[in-house]
Protein backbone atom coordinates (compact mmCIF):
# COMPACT_ATOMS: atom_id res chain seq x y z
CA UNK A 1 0.00 0.00 0.00
CA UNK A 2 1.23 3.63 -1.11
CA UNK A 3 2.25 5.72 2.01
CA UNK A 4 0.67 8.63 1.42
CA UNK A 5 0.19 12.82 2.50
CA UNK A 6 -2.09 15.11 1.99
CA UNK A 7 -0.79 18.43 2.26
CA UNK A 8 -3.88 21.31 2.93
CA UNK A 9 -1.79 24.72 2.18
CA UNK A 10 -4.40 26.19 4.98
CA UNK A 11 -8.21 27.26 4.87
CA UNK A 12 -11.14 27.58 7.76
CA UNK A 13 -12.21 23.54 8.58
CA UNK A 14 -14.93 25.49 10.83
CA UNK A 15 -16.69 27.47 8.08
CA UNK A 16 -16.11 24.28 5.16
CA UNK A 17 -13.95 26.09 3.22
CA UNK A 18 -12.39 23.02 3.04
CA UNK A 19 -14.92 20.77 2.61
CA UNK A 20 -14.22 19.76 -1.30
CA UNK A 21 -10.92 18.68 0.17
CA UNK A 22 -12.10 16.52 3.16
CA UNK A 23 -14.44 14.99 0.82
CA UNK A 24 -11.71 13.72 -1.35
CA UNK A 25 -9.56 12.48 1.93
CA UNK A 26 -12.72 10.39 2.45
CA UNK A 27 -13.13 8.89 -0.94
CA UNK A 28 -9.54 8.43 -0.63
CA UNK A 29 -9.25 6.47 2.91
CA UNK A 30 -12.24 4.75 1.84
CA UNK A 31 -10.40 3.14 -1.31
CA UNK A 32 -8.19 1.52 0.97
CA UNK A 33 -10.28 0.14 3.50
CA UNK A 34 -12.74 -2.88 3.94
CA UNK A 35 -16.39 -1.57 1.67
CA UNK A 36 -18.27 -1.70 5.18
CA UNK A 37 -15.91 -0.06 7.35
CA UNK A 38 -16.60 3.37 8.63
CA UNK A 39 -13.25 5.40 8.37
CA UNK A 40 -11.74 6.07 11.71
CA UNK A 41 -9.86 9.73 11.44
CA UNK A 42 -7.45 10.51 14.32
CA UNK A 43 -6.60 14.38 15.08
CA UNK A 44 -4.08 15.60 16.17
CA UNK A 45 -4.03 19.03 17.36
CA UNK A 46 -0.44 19.74 18.82
CA UNK A 47 0.49 22.65 17.14
CA UNK A 48 -2.98 24.46 18.38
CA UNK A 49 -1.56 22.72 21.97
CA UNK A 50 -4.33 20.25 21.99
CA UNK A 51 -7.20 22.90 20.92
CA UNK A 52 -10.63 21.26 21.91
CA UNK A 53 -13.02 24.18 20.16
CA UNK A 54 -10.58 22.76 16.46
CA UNK A 55 -11.27 19.25 17.00
CA UNK A 56 -15.06 20.21 17.23
CA UNK A 57 -14.60 21.80 14.28
CA UNK A 58 -12.88 18.91 12.44
CA UNK A 59 -15.41 16.46 14.29
CA UNK A 60 -18.42 18.81 13.05
CA UNK A 61 -17.00 18.33 9.21
CA UNK A 62 -15.31 14.73 9.58
CA UNK A 63 -18.43 13.36 10.92
CA UNK A 64 -21.56 15.41 10.91
CA UNK A 65 -20.98 15.98 7.44
CA UNK A 66 -18.95 12.87 5.97
CA UNK A 67 -19.56 9.82 8.61
CA UNK A 68 -15.86 9.59 9.79
CA UNK A 69 -15.84 8.48 13.55
CA UNK A 70 -13.48 11.21 15.13
CA UNK A 71 -11.41 10.84 17.73
CA UNK A 72 -8.31 12.70 18.88
CA UNK A 73 -4.67 12.05 20.74
CA UNK A 74 -3.91 14.57 23.39
CA UNK A 75 -0.36 14.68 24.03
CA UNK A 76 0.17 18.25 25.46
CA UNK A 77 -1.21 18.34 28.62
CA UNK A 78 -0.77 14.60 29.76
CA UNK A 79 -4.86 14.46 29.34
CA UNK A 80 -4.16 10.40 27.92
CA UNK A 81 -0.93 8.14 28.59
CA UNK A 82 1.22 6.68 25.87
CA UNK A 83 -0.76 3.49 25.77
CA UNK A 84 -3.79 5.02 25.34
CA UNK A 85 -2.79 6.92 22.62
CA UNK A 86 -0.91 4.30 21.13
CA UNK A 87 -3.95 2.16 21.37
CA UNK A 88 -5.98 5.25 18.88
CA UNK A 89 -2.99 4.81 16.83
CA UNK A 90 -3.98 1.48 15.68
CA UNK A 91 -7.05 1.83 15.07
CA UNK A 92 -6.85 4.90 12.65
CA UNK A 93 -7.09 5.20 9.20
CA UNK A 94 -6.21 8.44 8.79
CA UNK A 95 -4.44 11.05 10.75
CA UNK A 96 -5.29 14.05 10.50
CA UNK A 97 -2.58 16.78 11.60
CA UNK A 98 -3.82 20.17 12.48
CA UNK A 99 -2.20 23.56 11.84
CA UNK A 100 -0.89 26.32 14.36
CA UNK A 101 2.80 26.82 15.87
CA UNK A 102 4.97 23.97 13.50
CA UNK A 103 8.21 24.34 15.77
CA UNK A 104 6.46 23.30 19.13
CA UNK A 105 4.53 20.23 17.08
CA UNK A 106 7.86 19.13 15.73
CA UNK A 107 9.68 19.22 19.22
CA UNK A 108 6.71 18.20 21.27
CA UNK A 109 6.29 14.98 18.71
CA UNK A 110 9.81 13.99 19.64
CA UNK A 111 10.06 14.91 23.30
CA UNK A 112 6.51 12.74 24.15
CA UNK A 113 7.24 9.92 21.67
CA UNK A 114 4.57 10.61 19.16
CA UNK A 115 6.70 11.16 16.26
CA UNK A 116 7.52 7.24 16.49
CA UNK A 117 3.81 6.36 16.53
CA UNK A 118 3.25 8.84 13.35
CA UNK A 119 5.97 7.46 11.73
CA UNK A 120 5.16 3.91 12.27
CA UNK A 121 1.50 4.91 11.20
CA UNK A 122 2.78 6.03 7.96
CA UNK A 123 4.83 3.03 7.49
CA UNK A 124 1.78 0.56 7.75
CA UNK A 125 -0.11 3.19 5.32
CA UNK A 126 -2.05 4.71 7.45
CA UNK A 127 -2.98 8.28 5.29
CA UNK A 128 -1.48 11.29 6.56
CA UNK A 129 -3.31 14.41 5.98
CA UNK A 130 -1.93 17.98 7.27
CA UNK A 131 -3.06 21.52 6.75
CA UNK A 132 -0.72 24.41 7.61
CA UNK A 133 1.64 23.39 9.88
CA UNK A 134 -0.01 19.76 9.77
CA UNK A 135 1.02 20.12 5.72
CA UNK A 136 4.25 21.42 5.98
CA UNK A 137 6.31 19.67 8.72
CA UNK A 138 6.70 16.82 6.67
CA UNK A 139 9.28 18.99 4.46
CA UNK A 140 13.17 19.38 4.76
CA UNK A 141 12.50 23.04 4.87
CA UNK A 142 9.69 25.19 5.82
CA UNK A 143 8.45 28.48 5.66
CA UNK A 144 6.88 28.94 9.47
CA UNK A 145 5.43 31.75 10.92
CA UNK A 146 6.78 30.19 14.51
CA UNK A 147 8.64 33.04 15.81
CA UNK A 148 5.63 34.77 15.19
CA UNK A 149 3.82 33.00 17.21
CA UNK A 150 6.19 32.78 19.66
CA UNK A 151 6.61 36.84 19.89
CA UNK A 152 10.37 36.59 18.98
CA UNK A 153 10.03 38.62 16.02
CA UNK A 154 7.41 39.82 13.24
CA UNK A 155 8.97 37.72 10.60
CA UNK A 156 8.55 34.95 8.71
CA UNK A 157 11.31 32.33 8.99
CA UNK A 158 12.95 29.24 7.42
CA UNK A 159 12.99 25.83 9.76
CA UNK A 160 14.56 22.78 9.13
CA UNK A 161 11.55 19.87 9.31
CA UNK A 162 11.42 16.61 9.38
CA UNK A 163 12.99 15.75 6.21
CA UNK A 164 11.03 13.16 4.76
CA UNK A 165 10.23 15.31 1.54
CA UNK A 166 13.26 16.45 0.18
CA UNK A 167 11.87 19.98 -0.57
CA UNK A 168 10.87 23.39 0.42
CA UNK A 169 7.28 24.13 1.13
CA UNK A 170 5.24 27.36 2.20
CA UNK A 171 1.63 27.06 3.56
CA UNK A 172 -0.88 30.00 2.83
CA UNK A 173 1.23 30.79 0.19
CA UNK A 174 -1.15 33.21 -1.45
CA UNK A 175 -0.83 35.31 1.75
CA UNK A 176 3.02 34.88 2.12
CA UNK A 177 4.01 36.26 -1.58
CA UNK A 178 7.43 37.48 -0.08
CA UNK A 179 8.05 33.76 0.18
CA UNK A 180 9.73 34.30 -3.38
CA UNK A 181 12.70 36.42 -2.43
CA UNK A 182 12.95 33.45 0.94
CA UNK A 183 12.66 31.10 -1.66
CA UNK A 184 15.65 32.41 -3.86
CA UNK A 185 17.95 33.24 -1.09
CA UNK A 186 17.77 29.77 -0.04
CA UNK A 187 19.67 26.83 -1.02
CA UNK A 188 16.63 25.14 -2.28
CA UNK A 189 16.35 24.50 -6.13
CA UNK A 190 12.82 23.87 -6.18
CA UNK A 191 9.81 24.81 -3.99
CA UNK A 192 6.11 24.19 -3.26
CA UNK A 193 3.67 27.36 -2.66
CA UNK A 194 0.67 26.07 -0.93
CA UNK A 195 -2.27 28.37 -1.13
CA UNK A 196 -5.24 28.23 1.12
CA UNK A 197 -8.07 26.12 0.35
CA UNK A 198 -5.36 24.09 -1.58
CA UNK A 199 -4.19 20.21 -1.39
CA UNK A 200 -0.97 18.17 -2.66
CA UNK A 201 -0.99 14.36 -2.38
CA UNK A 202 2.37 12.64 -1.96
CA UNK A 203 2.24 8.80 -2.43
CA UNK A 204 5.91 7.18 -1.90
CA UNK A 205 6.74 11.11 -1.44
CA UNK A 206 5.99 11.70 -4.98
CA UNK A 207 3.90 14.27 -6.11
CA UNK A 208 0.62 12.85 -7.47
CA UNK A 209 -1.99 15.16 -7.46
CA UNK A 210 -3.62 18.65 -6.49
CA UNK A 211 -6.86 18.57 -5.07
CA UNK A 212 -8.82 22.59 -5.47
CA UNK A 213 -11.05 24.18 -2.84
CA UNK A 214 -10.88 27.83 -4.02
CA UNK A 215 -6.58 27.22 -4.08
CA UNK A 216 -3.75 26.49 -6.41
CA UNK A 217 -0.53 24.80 -5.59
CA UNK A 218 2.48 26.09 -7.14
CA UNK A 219 5.86 24.88 -8.29
CA UNK A 220 8.89 27.19 -8.00
CA UNK A 221 11.76 26.42 -9.26
CA UNK A 222 15.42 28.37 -10.31
CA UNK A 223 16.48 28.87 -13.56
CA UNK A 224 19.46 31.32 -14.31
CA UNK A 225 19.01 33.08 -10.89
CA UNK A 226 15.37 33.68 -11.98
CA UNK A 227 12.09 32.44 -10.08
CA UNK A 228 9.94 30.46 -12.61
CA UNK A 229 6.39 29.87 -10.88
CA UNK A 230 3.82 27.46 -12.44
CA UNK A 231 0.33 26.59 -11.18
CA UNK A 232 1.22 22.52 -10.79
CA UNK A 233 -2.22 20.29 -11.60
CA UNK A 234 -2.29 16.72 -11.51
Amino acid sequence: MKKTIIAIGGGEIKTKQTLDIDRFVVDYVKQRIPADKRPYGLFLGTASHDSMPYFNSYRKTYTSVLDVKADCALSVYGEMDFEHIREKFFKADFLYVGGGDTKFLMEKWRESGIYDLVADAYDRGVVIVGLSAGAICWFKDIYSDYDIIGGQSGEYKLLKGFGWIDNLACPHYDDRTEFDQTFLNSEQTSAYGLENNAALVFEDLVPVKTVSAGGNVYRLVKENGKLVKTVLKL
